[in-house]
């Protein structure tokens, strides 16, 4: 029996986050065998709009076995064949459901920065993020629910409920936040192991309402690329390209990132930071507040959204809010200051705003309260 829950998602792809016009070319990608099934349901109520659907089966298994034997003039040629695709295109989504969230893990780190930087920034993070209407979601899988630590029936309810969220009333919610952002010159972030500042003065900031990622709810600018002093320490482990980082924790001088450990995969993580010269630079602070999301579950789609959380971004600045940082890598790392995740307080030009998660500044606190943005 079709899950009336993915006709529902559907729809409000095609209609609030993509907003398709008849006679659009929509590229849907599906990557994973158990996504088939949204994938259809994609398709039909693409067709049903009038846009036309382009369907893309791909894997992560896959995509590995390729990387393992491809040179960079191949690399190059990939990369140029699907450009020419997201190019023809007027929207982008991505279904992501495969059963093995590793298949990257054993990939040489030489042959994965080569893929960032030939493939993936051309095609996704030039074309696609800059030029398309787009969004990306993960599907609840078993191999999804398992990293998520729960069974999977109750991970789909979690999953469908938190995804087809009431993102209109979420963005109006949004509003004193962003006004509040672009009055701002310093922030400060204090926490167990954490001690950052840094500048946000005369930086955009975007609301993500449900119109690029699902689950959404965050709004995020840039620091003033120079402008970041102190320590932070990440409690939330990151799952990036099939590898687990955790207990990471970086020392930051006029900007860049001068020291930096994890007690998981300390080596691969120096490495990811050596990716290029904007590697060790951040282009992205965001809060996150979707009420929903409580605790992390190794995706960082679901991680960056959990409620009374921040993350920080070294690597490239998205041009909404571009702080000038360019790199191959945009890598979201998670702190989660709700009490359970042990607190800590964020200040705007020396006023507390947020203290264990919850916004108590008096414009934020009714307007952002877990129970105001559930309805």
């Amino acid at each position: 029996m079709k899950d009336e829950r993915m006709i529902t998602l559907a729809k409000n792809l095609v209609n609030y986050s993509l907003e398709l016009k008849p006679g659009e070319r929509v590229w849907i990608e599906s990557r994973g065998f158990p996504v088939l099934e949204m994938a259809k349901e994609m398709i039909t109520q693409v067709t049903r709009k009038g846009a036309i659907p382009f369907w893309y089966y791909n894997d992560d298994s896959l995509t590995r076995r390729w990387l393992l034997e491809c040179n960079e003039a191949q690399l190059k040629s990939f990369a140029e064949f699907h450009l020419a695709m997201m190019k023809s295109v007027q929207a982008f989504v991505s279904f992501r459901g495969g059963d093995n969230a590793f298949d990257f893990g054993d990939i040489p780190d030489e042959k994965m920065k080569q893929y960032m930087t030939l493939y993936y920034k051309p095609v996704h993070m030039e074309e696609r993020v800059k030029h398309k209407r787009w969004v990306v979601l993960r599907y609840p899988t078993n191999s999804f629910a398992q990293l998520a630590e729960t069974s999977q029936e109750g991970f789909e309810d979690f999953y469908f409920e938190v995804c087809n969220l009431d993102y209109s009333k979420m963005s109006k919610a949004m509003d004193p936040l962003s006004d509040l952002m672009s009055h701002t010159n310093k922030v400060r972030i204090v926490g167990p192991g954490t001690d950052l500042s840094f500048s946000i003065k005369g930086m955009p900031n975007v609301k993500c309402d449900g119109k690029l990622n699902i689950p959404d709810g965050e709004i995020f600018t840039a620091p003033v690329k120079t402008s970041i002093n102190g320590q932070v320490t990440f409690n939330t482990p990151s799952l990036h390209e099939g590898v687990i980082y955790d207990g990471i924790w970086f020392k930051f001088k006029d900007g860049k990132i001068v020291d930096a450990k994890a007690t998981v995969n300390h080596a691969k993580m120096i490495k990811l930071l050596d990716t290029d010269e904007g590697a060790r630079y951040v282009g992205e602070f965001s809060f996150g507040i979707h009420p929903g999301i409580k605790k992390p579950m190794k995706d960082t789609l679901f991680d960056e959204k959990i409620f009374g959380s921040i993350h920080l971004t070294p690597g490239n600045a998205y041009d909404e809010a571009d702080n000038g940082n360019k790199s191959a890598i945009h890598w979201d790392l998670v702190l989660i200051q709700t009490k359970e995740f042990g607190g800590g307080e964020i200040y705007f030009d020396d006023v507390l705003i947020r203290k264990d998660g919850i916004f108590i500044h008096p414009n934020l606190k009714n307007v952002l309260s877990e129970e105001a943005l559930k309805g």
